[in-house]
């Protein structure tokens, strides 16, 4: 099986991670022993077919979700074994999440959709509206700050998604098929603003995808076949060797 040796700049690390769904017989076990070590500041794409994996490893590193068996590491720390509400202050922490649907509230503008995660965090108005408005900034919507989900395209839509998941400043953006619902132009720019997000705020981002043009704007792609790492190819990293 492949896999990342690490470096100091290890971000996530999972080792023997298995997941089973059920028990006895009729078990399904999803993963079966994964190690993958992510870079702080890597852009990764987990690509494989359905049922491969890749989706509840995703739910794993987005601690909706604990492995039956091995060790998940962030910044350290063993995820495994936090609680339901140690996991949730986690991910409101340091995780930002995009979808393939855009998952937006049809009756509110773009900052206050944007400003949501800052209601949860107890911001107060002042701080959500001057984060809100920098994080539309960022996705270049600061003129469309208050038009509604039904005003904006598809593209849009999903940049308000982008500036959502980014509004607290997490270390991690986890995208699950961020371009699923897009045509080939919106989604090329979905892809470019991730990538400028990456290299210019330094957020580390995990992207499943089943499209390889996509799969391409990663740095490291991981592949995922019947529950293994199948391969990943780290084509761009810089202090990393793979090992196959």
């Amino acid at each position: 099986m492949a896999s990342v040796v690490a470096t100091d700049e290890t971000l996530i690390r999972l080792r023997g991670v298995t997941k089973a769904f059920g028990e006895g017989a009729t078990a399904f076990q999803a993963l079966k022993g994964i190690d993958i070590d992510i870079l702080r500041g890597d852009f990764v794409a987990v690509m494989g077919p359905s049922g491969s994996g890749k989706s509840t490893m995703m739910n794993i590193l987005g601690c909706l979700d604990v492995p039956t068996a091995g060790t998940f590491q962030f910044r350290g720390f063993h995820v495994e074994t936090l609680d339901r509400d140690q996991r949730a202050l986690l991910r409101r922490r340091y995780l930002g999440f995009v979808f393939q649907g855009f998952n937006l509230l049809a009756r509110t503008s773009a900052l206050e959709n944007v400003e949501l995660p800052l209601v949860y965090r107890g911001e107060d108005k002042k701080t959500r509206h001057d984060m809100g408005m920098a994080a539309l900034d960022k996705v270049g919507l600061a003129d469309w700050w208050d038009h509604t989900p039904a005003e904006l395209s598809g593209g849009q839509q999903q940049r308000v998604a982008i500036a959502r998941a980014i509004v607290t400043q997490p270390e991690v953006l986890l995208a699950d098929e961020p371009t699923g619902n897009l045509d080939t132009e919106r989604s090329i720019e979905i892809m470019k603003l991730l990538t400028d997000l990456n290299r210019a705020s330094g957020i580390t981002v995990l992207m499943v995808t089943h499209e390889p043009e996509m799969a391409a704007f990663a740095r490291t792609i991981i592949h995922f076949r019947d529950g293994l790492v199948e391969k990943i190819d780290a084509r761009h990293m810089q202090g990393v060797e793979v090992a196959g």
